[in-house]
């Protein structure tokens, strides 16, 4: 006999499990972690080592793929640093900058309105701080944060390395699982996710690139420095919908400001952003991404602040791929379904697939 439960006995069970399972996260979190990343870099891995083990052992493609991933990965990461340490640098001479701005600011003030000036050293510490201090804080703080990670770093492609080597082996583990005639539904359902996560993180990879190189462009036709800095940084913090792109285009447009007192110069910076931020969520993003899987924003904002919760800044990088495959988890499973359309863009799909459907039939004429 088939024994019933009340609802709000249901209710309190999910919110205990909400709450094991977040504790869980948070108590293995070293260990996680590095395997989030690592089956993240795996799907991504995949294709190309596929490709090369038609020609060599799959040890080898495996280590090839890993080897180019972190010659990459490698660059970025000294080229972000390298930039960072030299904008740090700088920011004595920022700050003195925005010293003669304030009291060119409180001289207007005084001579039209009859405000006299405060003290300007006590000004600068009460309202913005010592930016030089700041600075400092957050190279230290990337730099502690940079050594802290290494150790898990060196796991991570041995990790990887692990899932692509034992694929086969994993998925003869889920047969043990599943009955013989349940097997080959199981198997397609895992390739579909398969091939829409590949597709919406090399996606999104691809319009990092677009978009980084779109900003950069403008900001070196201005005659900006550190453009190619801020347009990579900008292009990375567009993942965030609408927080990112404002982030992105605040920090050079202030130190536009700052280095050459224009507000025209400020505003031509913050009008490059925009129109960028215009491209890339109305043709860029739903073409290449929206096509495969899209998360609409207010999902991604709690999933941004949720992974920050629980796991801090590795948490935030790694909340919005993994909500995205959530996303597919939902949609591949009836009973899941609603969550999924929850957490998706409809919107933007289906002009992903109308730009699809547009560029298919314009390459057919």
């Amino acid at each position: 006999m088939e024994i019933k439960l009340p609802n709000y006995v249901r209710y309190v069970v999910i919110l205990i499990g909400l709450y094991l399972l977040l504790f869980f996260l948070q108590s293995f979190s070293s260990i996680l972690i590095p395997i989030c990343f690592s089956a993240l870099f795996a799907l991504l891995l995949l294709p190309m080592a596929r490709a090369l083990e038609k020609h060599m052992p799959r040890a080898l493609s495996i280590t090839i793929s890993l080897v180019v991933v972190i010659l990459i990965l490698g660059l970025l990461v000294w080229f972000l640093s390298s930039k960072i340490a030299s904008f740090s640098a700088e920011l004595q001479e920022i700050n003195a900058k925005i010293s003669l701005l304030i009291a060119k600011f409180q001289q207007m003030l005084y001579e039209r309105f009859g405000i006299k000036p405060t003290n300007k050293n006590e000004f600068l510490q009460k309202a913005m701080g010592s930016i030089t201090q700041t600075g400092t804080a957050f190279l230290g703080s990337t730099i502690s944060l940079t050594t802290g990670a290494l150790t898990v770093l060196t796991l991570i492609p041995i990790y990887v390395f692990c899932m692509l080597y034992y694929r086969d082996h994993l998925r003869q583990f889920m047969f043990q699982f599943i009955s013989v005639d349940r097997r080959g539904s199981l198997m397609s359902t895992v390739d579909n996710i398969q091939h829409v996560v590949q597709g919406y993180l090399s996606g999104l990879l691809i319009v990092i690139v677009i978009v980084s190189v779109l900003n950069s462009t403008g900001l070196l036709i201005m005659g900006v420095k550190y453009a190619i800095f801020f347009g990579v940084l900008a292009s990375i913090l567009t993942i965030i919908p609408y927080i990112g792109i404002l982030i992105g285009a605040l920090l050079p447009a202030l130190f536009v400001f700052v280095s050459t007192g224009s507000v025209g110069q400020m505003l031509i910076v913050v009008g490059i952003f925009a129109f960028v931020q215009f491209l890339e969520g109305n043709f860029i993003t739903p073409f290449v991404v929206g096509s495969r899987v899209s998360i609409n924003p207010f999902a991604a904002i709690v999933a941004l602040i949720l992974g920050g919760e629980v796991w801090g800044a590795p948490g935030m990088i790694l909340s919005i791929p993994l909500i995205a495959i959530l996303k597919v988890l939902f949609d591949a499973s009836e009973p899941l379904k609603p969550f999924g359309y929850l957490l998706g863009d409809i919107q933007a799909e289906e002009k992903g697939n109308k730009l699809l459907q547009r560029f298919n039939r314009r390459r057919k004429k």
